[in-house]
């Protein structure tokens, strides 16, 4: 039986996660918007904004990582949206999971995520 691993989503809902914040930009309907992603994988994010864009919007994102010189372009399509006002644990925002990632960036993503996993204490990562 062939390897199917490489075909899987690129959101595992299994991924470590980490909570962390990082400054994020992205075009929005109102224009360039720069907001926090909450909630990294390497395969996406959660972005905290009072007005999350609508389910299956593609979005460019730039996610600027701690200790890097520029920031990392990235494409996105936002998966699940989480309305001001609605009752939920989660703030206001978006999830957004990576499109078209090259190994590069996946990897470099990967493996901030798995260093803040063992920095940080254990109730701010998730598995």
């Amino acid at each position: 039986m062939a390897d199917t691993s490489e075909k899987l989503n690129p959101i595992d809902h299994r991924a470590p996660r980490v909570e962390y914040e990082l400054p994020v930009a992205y075009r929005s309907v109102a224009g360039f918007v720069t907001d926090w992603a909450v909630n990294l994988s390497k395969g996406g994010l959660y972005i905290n904004t009072d007005k999350p864009l609508p389910v299956d919007t593609v979005v460019k994102l730039l996610v600027t990582l701690p200790g890097a010189h520029f920031p990392v372009e990235l494409k996105g399509r936002v998966t699940r949206t989480n309305a001001l006002g609605t009752a939920s644990p989660q703030s206001p925002g978006m999830a957004v999971e990576f499109l078209d990632v090259d190994e590069d960036k996946r990897s470099r993503i990967g493996e901030f995520v798995e260093r803040l996993r063992s920095e940080l204490p254990s109730e701010a990562t998730r598995k």
